[in-house]
């Protein structure tokens, strides 16, 4: 009987030492799931869960150049978009971005006509993705942009010298560097948190 009791213990401590280790690594990796993941040479890891992010707004054919220069299909392109969950968590306290923060553009063609859709547009094909991260020690901008080619895992970052995008951004922005005014839910939390920069409704 003392052989089998000194058989169970050591047992059951290797057990519970397994299920610490268990949970200690869920914990580790989870935490580490939503936020941006680099290769040695700083392209952006395309992040395959976005779409288990909050999603925060669409656009159907949105476009920020002037009227004349725009481009405007018969089937406009939806524009989803997505932010990791801990900054929409953070945003939602205090109306700020947290670095790490990271949002995904999908971009998706639109159709009309399709089962028993009779008027309007529904979502179709995934045309790209794009994505914006704040890492203020990674970039001088604070913020970098990665344009993902086609079905690539990686992305390197968008020159700022030459991106339209951080430039954009960082005039328009009505949050740090990002368009929160085009997000309705964050919008009115931006406003009572006294973070929102007022954008000209011309501004280019």
């Amino acid at each position: 009987m003392k052989s089998q009791t000194k058989t169970i213990v050591p047992l059951i401590l290797l057990g519970s030492v397994c299920v610490v280790f268990g949970l200690t690594l869920y914990a580790q990796t989870g935490s580490k799931s939503n936020g941006p993941v680099f290769t040695a040479d700083n392209q952006l890891m395309r992040p395959a869960n976005y779409r288990e992010w909050i999603w925060v707004s669409s656009g159907l054919g949105m476009t920020y150049g002037p009227r004349e220069q725009a481009n405007s299909p018969a089937e406009p392109r939806f524009d989803n978009v997505f932010v990791t969950p801990e900054a929409y968590r953070a945003f939602m306290k205090t109306g700020k971005w947290p670095n790490k923060t990271m949002f995904v553009l999908e971009i998706r063609s639109s159709q009309s006509h399709g089962s028993i859709n009779k008027d309007g547009h529904f979502q179709g094909d995934l045309v790209t993705i794009e994505a914006e991260v704040k890492d203020e020690g990674r970039f001088p901008e604070k913020w970098g942009f990665f344009p993902f080619r086609g079905s690539e895992q990686t992305a390197r970052p968008a020159p700022p010298a030459t991106t339209e995008c951080q430039s954009c951004h960082s005039k328009n922005g009505a949050v740090d560097n990002t368009f929160v005014q085009f997000y309705p839910t964050l919008l009115e939390v931006a406003r009572q948190k006294g973070t929102l920069r007022q954008v000209p409704p011309d501004s280019k």
